[in-house]
């Protein structure tokens, strides 16, 4: 059987279209038309991702992303939003609040299917640095396999837990993979494709937003002065850097 996939939204015909692509391409598909649906039928049947479309009626796509990421059962779930054409403030909001990525409507059956399978490739392996990309990992650097250490940082990359000045953090799932990708490859500069590619599993598709909301992030979470980085820090025209 096909992995299992949630999608939800009440365009009826879009919906009906998205369930006839996933079904086509071998995934097992359920489906809900609000918010409060939705949940239940996370809390009955977990899925192996949700597709989730922000405009829904009883309860928002944000306050259900809101909710899954509070259950630890749903916590690392791979969910991408679908936003309005135009609406950036949806977008910026949904990744806030812990979607790993977003779809702008219309988009082709193609597009939402690779970033799909690249979500689903990442929860499978979440840990597998090996397969994050061409850039040359500097082995002498690595405490262990298990553990990364990068001045204040320690990422604990079996356990998914990031120790820093003290403090155990708290990474939304992407904010942990692109956190120990940067660190995987500290001193070179990384584009935002090159991101994009390795971290989220897909190509350049006109939108590097999702990497700078991300980065945003860290360095909130992350610096002293999150206003004056000196870790995650940017090459204008190019792209970040993860420097100690």
């Amino acid at each position: 059987m096909g992995r299992k996939i949630l999608v939800v939204d009440d365009e009826v015909v879009l919906l009906e279209a998205i369930v006839y692509n996933l079904e086509q391409s071998g995934y097992q598909v359920l489906t809900a038309a609000d918010g409060i649906s939705a949940l239940e039928i996370v809390h009955q049947e977990i899925p192996d991702l949700v597709v989730l479309d922000i405009m829904l009626p009883r309860m928002d796509g944000l306050e259900v992303c809101r909710q899954l990421r509070k259950d630890d059962r749903t916590a690392t779930l791979p969910i991408i939003m679908l936003t309005a054409k135009g609406d950036e403030i949806d977008k910026v909001v949904g990744l806030e609040v812990g979607a790993d990525d977003y779809v702008t409507k219309p988009f082709g059956r193609h597009e939402l299917l690779a970033r799909i399978r690249a979500h689903l490739r990442r929860a499978e392996y979440p840990t597998a640095g090996d397969e994050y990309g061409p850039v040359e990992v500097k082995p002498e650097r690595v405490v262990q396999r298990s553990e990364l250490s990068a001045g204040p940082l320690r990422i604990d990359q079996a356990g998914r837990r990031v120790h820093c000045r003290g403090q155990d953090l708290e990474l939304q799932p992407k904010q942990f993979d692109l956190l120990t990708y940067l660190v995987r490859n500290r001193g070179t500069v990384l584009t935002r494709d090159q991101l994009l590619h390795n971290v989220w599993g897909y190509d350049y598709a006109g939108d590097t937003r999702t990497v700078d909301v991300h980065i945003r992030w860290l360095r909130e979470k992350l610096e002293e002065e999150p206003a004056n980085p000196r870790l995650i820090q940017t090459v204008r025209g190019v792209g970040y850097v993860f420097r100690t």
